[in-house]
């Protein structure tokens, strides 16, 4: 695209410079104006709070069925069938996100809750005065990757495979830099056990993805739509959790005064939990793609443009929040999107919560102090935001 005159850019949000500090250039570009053109991948960036939140909420202007990602599925077809909920428009994305919400019902929720608890509370204990330990592989990892798929039904053999998968989904957003191909090694091992694990003979009968098939034997979906449908349930359902469970321990490791308050009540826990969810969320980035010239602010963008909504920006948007680059589990964090906004919101938040809690609120009961024992390093993806490793210890 040439004669650009609205606000332009060289930042680049897919690079490893990025990724390491991104604050400082996400203001940049919220400073910018309310929509930026980038000229690194010819798309229209978007990094305040109300316009990102007009944008989810104008799913017709704006849709998902070209792609969430950078790739335009018009154009190109994407290296795998598309998500029927996340890379859909309304009717088919009404559907498959009904099957969904019905599935988790509060009795199913309840029930979930109970095991996380549980679950949380086992993985904790032998922590604490256990020495150094990575707390993403030895927790924030380890724990969604005992409980989500348990509540699915999915095998408990091979599991690492979620996190792979995961790994590849979510740097296929972006553009084929390093990440993507980094993230596309062994592709074919990791999907086909994830292919394996969506049909319905290898789900547990009581699990969530046995509902999922009721569902389709009710005429609600069709079967083929059934294993799309728990494809992407399993796809979304471990790397969110992963990286905000990450960032809140080393938010609590680094000030004493927060590690206190949760310490000292231990019911904030989810909000320490949805707090680490604004300051620095696992989903980084979605795209969008225009379906009409579509305006915000006073720019006009024309049809079939792709627009790349920084989530990471808008909730660290000055407009909208008081001290945005605080961590603060006291802060009303109602508003932040980081589970999205509009139809597309994260149907599966609810158990997202649940988790956090969960092992947040399993730290506040059973460790004392928590302390960062060497450098965090980062796991570097196109859409996720997350630790590869957090030395940690906890102490009674």
């Amino acid at each position: 695209m040439t004669n650009i005159t609205v606000a332009a850019s060289d930042i680049d949000p897919f690079t490893r410079e990025f990724m390491d500090d991104p604050w400082p250039r996400l203001r940049e570009l919220r400073d910018l104006g309310p929509v930026v053109y980038l000229r690194a991948h010819n798309v229209w960036a978007v990094t305040r709070h109300a316009e990102v939140s007009a944008v989810l909420r104008d799913h017709e202007t704006f849709c998902s069925s070209a792609g969430v990602g950078l790739s335009d599925f018009r154009k190109e077809t994407p290296w795998r069938p598309p998500s029927i909920i996340l890379e859909a428009d309304p009717p088919e994305h009404t559907k498959a996100r009904k099957v969904l919400a019905d599935i988790l019902s509060p009795v199913n929720v309840k029930a979930m809750g109970e095991a996380f608890t549980k679950t949380a509370d086992d993985l904790v204990r032998p922590l604490v005065d256990a020495g150094p330990f990575d707390a993403v592989s030895g927790l924030a990892r380890l724990f969604p990757l005992t409980v989500f798929p348990d509540a699915v039904g999915v095998t408990p053999y091979d599991r690492h495979h979620l996190i792979a998968y995961g790994n590849m989904v979510f740097n296929s957003f972006g553009p084929r830099n390093e990440f993507f191909e980094q993230g596309m090694v062994d592709i074919a091992e990791t999907r086909d056990w994830i292919m394996a694990q969506c049909s319905r003979s290898a789900l547990t009968p009581t699990g969530l993805g046995a509902q999922i098939y009721e569902a389709a034997d009710r005429g609600e979906i069709t079967h083929d739509e059934a294993g799309l449908l728990l494809r992407s349930f399993l796809s979304a359902g471990v790397d969110s959790t992963i990286a905000a469970v990450g960032v809140a321990l080393w938010a609590l490791a680094r000030d004493p005064q927060q590690w206190s308050a949760l310490r000292e009540d231990p019911s904030l826990a989810r909000a320490a939990f949805e707090e680490a969810i604004r300051w620095d969320g696992a989903v980084q980035t979605f795209f969008r793609t225009t379906t009409r010239p579509a305006t915000i602010g006073d720019v006009t963008i024309p049809e079939g443009e792709k627009v790349l909504l920084l989530f990471a920006g808008a909730n660290r948007d000055e407009r909208r929040f008081e001290n945005p680059d605080v961590y603060d589990l006291r802060r009303r964090t109602v508003g932040h999107l980081g589970y999205g906004f509009g139809i597309h919101v994260c149907v599966g938040q609810v158990v997202a919560r649940m988790e956090g809690e969960a092992v947040l609120g399993a730290v506040a009961r059973h460790v004392r102090k928590i302390e960062l024992v060497g450098e965090p390093t980062r796991r570097y993806n196109n859409s996720i935001r997350a630790f590869q490793t957090l030395p940690l210890t906890f102490r009674s």
